[in-house]
């Protein structure tokens, strides 16, 4: 099956003041790989709004309705985090490409999607928008697969930012497997290996946090060692990622090194996991990703990988450089983990 690739230009109508990093430049790079692959044999749809019904799966009401009030407004929501006139119409298109994303792949085994979105998500609480975040557009798709029937989701997050949000929505929930790979100490300032989750969803938080400098060797321990493990051992009926890009050698807002060929190599990962674990059901939503050659060029290397007529192995880079960042993060997770998981 093709991939199909869900975006519309209106994410640029989310406006952020001068200077801001997640600026409407983003949306015209989402867009541009968007049209650059639809000729390569690439669906591509405009996505639909989600519902309140569904935004109030992982958020509170009241929540909903403050971020409905500043339509039409400019607004300050935190010192990151900002609306414009159109930012509460744009935000609930971004959860509804998730949404769509998550359908498609669920209707239609074997297909593989990716949401090309802004505003971002993974931070967005249940009652609270943060780094940049407005609604939780991976904790809303989640929440709807598993109203759509999926028994067990898994979401993987390799954003250089540990996505606090969708770590708290699902935190006791022993049928949603959150994994994340992000910087640490850094904003947001979760993401230990000590959280793990809570009452019946222990076990089922699953964070590697990386020390600032990590390079594409510290990424393929993690996930050798932790995260394809975890993830075969959990068997999702359902595979989604929170793919950022911002842990990118180039990007300004992080110290991390990855190279443009490690994202295609993780992704390659998470899809023979897919492949294997849950029909190929395999979604992803962008997250961060603020260096715009990176982030294009990321996810050119993506879209190919998942472009590909079969799952082949992949080809990490190699940068030379001890991996001693992900063999510590990878051993305290297996310490952390040990009565959960075998690793």
């Amino acid at each position: 099956m093709p991939l199909t690739l869900i975006n519309t230009h209106r994410f640029a109508e989310h406006v952020t003041p001068p200077g801001h990093p997640e600026r409407p430049e983003r949306a015209d790079v989402l867009s541009a790989v968007a049209a650059r692959w639809q000729p390569r044999g690439c669906a591509l749809v405009a996505p639909r709004a989600a519902t309140l019904e569904q935004l109030a799966r992982v958020h509170a009401d009241d929540y909903i309705g403050h971020i409905a009030s500043t339509a039409g407004l400019a607004t300050a929501l935190d010192p990151d985090t900002y609306t414009s006139p159109e930012s509460y119409e744009i935000a609930r298109l971004a959860a509804g490409a998730a949404i769509d994303a998550v359908e498609r792949t669920m209707d239609e085994p074997e297909t593989r999607t990716l949401a090309l979105v802004r505003p971002p998500g993974h931070h967005a609480e249940r009652s609270r928008a943060m780094g940049f975040c407005l609604f939780n557009n991976v904790a809303v798709a989640a929440a709807h697969a598993r109203e759509r029937g999926a028994a067990r989701v898994a979401i993987v997050d390799y954003d250089v930012h540990h996505g606090n949000g969708t770590q708290h929505i699902f935190e006791n929930d022993p049928d949603v497997l959150y994994v994340s790979t992000h910087q640490f100490p850094y904003y947001p300032g979760t993401g230990a290996s000590g959280e793990i989750g809570a009452g019946r969803g222990r076990g089922f938080t699953v964070n590697l946090p990386l020390e600032a400098g990590a390079v594409d060797e510290d990424y393929q321990t993690a996930f050798a060692e932790v995260v394809v493990p975890v993830l075969r051992q959990f068997k999702p009926d359902l595979l989604i990622v929170s793919a950022g890009f911002d842990a990118h050698e180039r990007d300004p807002l992080a110290g991390m090194r990855l190279t443009t060929p490690a994202f295609a190599a993780m992704t390659a990962e998470l899809r023979i996991v897919a492949d294997q674990c849950c029909d190929g059901r395999l979604a992803l939503v962008t997250e961060g990703g603020y260096d715009l050659e990176a982030l294009g060029a990321s996810l050119d290397g993506v879209i190919e990988t998942l472009s590909a007529p079969a799952a082949e192995k992949p080809a990490w880079p190699a940068s030379g450089i001890d991996a001693s960042r992900g063999r510590r993060s990878a051993s305290e997770a297996a310490r952390t983990l040990a009565p959960f998981w075998t690793l």
